[in-house]
């Protein structure tokens, strides 16, 4: 059921219902499987931009091959074909960018961060001085609109760097935004902060 949940916002109460627990024993499996470092909670952002802020967490498998096994997913053909594999994408490049940060030893905070209105961060990453913003999307030709929809929300948390993180072929990059692929995104990451 859980595997079900990847890239929601956490519902402990629902997926109790559902499993006939409280809402206790549910958050007590989940910390659980966190420890395990199976699944990532990823926090809200408390950003005081002046929008009311979704205020639970997501969940996200981090093992983006074990999620796919629990959701009894065969091959390539199948996962593309199924509604979720967006967040499956998401959770995956998340993973990657989070997981990069950490092998070159860079201090970090993650959140993400929706408004009652529906505009959205993936990923905000906080660097030191530094903020991040990110969207990510399945897509392999992203439309300008999928910027422009990242931007203000960036803007009003302070971003310094925007990323669009889809599947396109070459990056497109300007002094504050880039729209990328993952391999990309991963090299800047090394390039900025490896040794």
């Amino acid at each position: 059921m859980l595997a079900a949940q990847h890239g929601q916002a956490w519902n402990a109460s629902r997926l109790g219902q559902s499993l006939g627990v409280s809402y206790h024993t549910v958050n007590r499996y989940l910390d659980y499987l966190e420890g395990a470092f199976l699944v990532r909670r990823l926090p809200p952002s408390h950003a005081n931009i002046g929008k009311r802020l979704v205020k639970t967490p997501k969940v996200y498998w981090r093992d983006s091959g074990l999620l796919h096994a629990l959701l009894h997913v065969p091959d390539a053909a199948e996962l593309l074909a199924q509604p979720w594999v967006g967040a499956s994408w998401e959770g995956f490049v998340i993973e990657q960018v989070l997981i990069a940060l950490q092998q070159c030893d860079v201090p970090f905070d993650a959140y993400f961060l929706r408004t009652s209105d529906r505009m959205e961060l993936d990923l905000l990453l906080i660097l030191g001085g530094r903020r991040w913003a990110f969207e990510v999307k399945l897509s392999a030709s992203p439309s300008a609109h999928d910027m422009e929809r990242l931007t203000p929300l960036a803007e009003m948390v302070g971003a310094t760097r925007c990323f669009l993180v889809s599947q396109v072929r070459q990056p497109v990059e300007t002094e504050h935004r880039v729209s990328c692929n993952l391999p990309w995104l991963l090299g800047h990451i090394e390039e900025q902060f490896g040794p």
